[in-house]
């Protein structure tokens, strides 16, 4: 029994590689020294992806701030914050929410997986993206304090990535190979820990009451993309899961911006 409970423990090294993979799984930011991650290091690592998430609002955040002190308006200086989040993750939630979008308008299962794997984006997916940039950007624009603005972004980027693990471990690959496959199932520690940060994000971001309007709002997002992505394609891919953190973003900016 002492030997298990000693195990369980996991040491600060741990914890910071699994950020570190969380990192360079869901951004482009340089990391100082090598690292090599394989699938099972990122399901670990589940859990710090509201982390990562957490320094990709900071980084955000960071740009809206100073662009509102320096005087520009809240709309560019919206647009602003949402390109440095672009330029810290390399598109890649972007990059799935336009696939999705283009691929489940497709006839047959295999030619919507196919969708997804081509790297041509149709007039479906430019529109999608269109609609979460402009959303996102607006709805930010819309709250007038900048230091609260700046709150807020960064309880979106945790709370957007806090139902990714979950949402792996209850809706199975869609493919035999690719991305979800080569991740793995995340443990349920470690997806319930992802959820109860992201959770904790947002009652501090937003404030309780919004807060758990926004957990709700994507309680119900979670639900309707399981439903439709079981249905159009038999389960998820990477793709899925970042059209999953691009609409968990707009939900809580839009709830945000509603003052609820």
């Amino acid at each position: 029994m002492q030997e298990r409970a000693t195990s369980a423990v996991i040491s600060p090294r741990q914890l910071a590689a699994d950020v570190a993979a969380a990192l360079l799984f869901s951004t482009r930011l340089p990391l100082p020294g090598t690292f090599a991650i394989i699938g099972a290091d990122i399901a670990r690592a589940g859990w710090a992806l509201p982390v990562a998430g957490a320094i990709v609002g900071v980084i955000s955040a960071l740009v809206y701030w100073l662009a509102r002190v320096s005087g520009l308006p809240p709309l560019p200086a919206g647009g602003l914050a949402i390109a440095a989040s672009l330029a810290a993750t390399g598109c890649l939630h972007e990059d799935g929410l336009a696939d999705v979008a283009d691929s489940f308008g497709g006839r047959t299962r295999e030619r919507k997986l196919e969708i997804m794997r081509d790297s041509r984006v149709g007039t479906y997916g430019v529109c999608a993206l269109f609609t979460s940039l402009l959303l996102r950007s607006a709805a930010l624009a819309s709250i007038a304090d900048p230091g609260l603005a700046a709150l807020v972004l960064i309880a979106a980027h945790m709370g957007a990535r806090s139902n990714m693990a979950m949402f792996m471990r209850l809706v199975p690959p869609a493919r035999q190979d690719g991305l979800s496959v080569g991740v793995g199932t995340p443990p349920a520690g470690s997806a319930i820990a992802a959820m109860a940060i992201g959770i904790a994000a947002l009652g501090v971001g937003l404030g309780p009451a919004a807060g758990a309007c926004a957990i709700t709002l994507m309680a119900a997002v979670f639900a309707l993309l399981r439903w439709l992505c079981m249905r159009q394609i038999g389960g998820q891919t990477g793709d899925v899961l970042g059209a999953l953190e691009q609409i968990g973003e707009i939900v809580i900016l839009l709830v945000a911006a509603a003052g609820v």
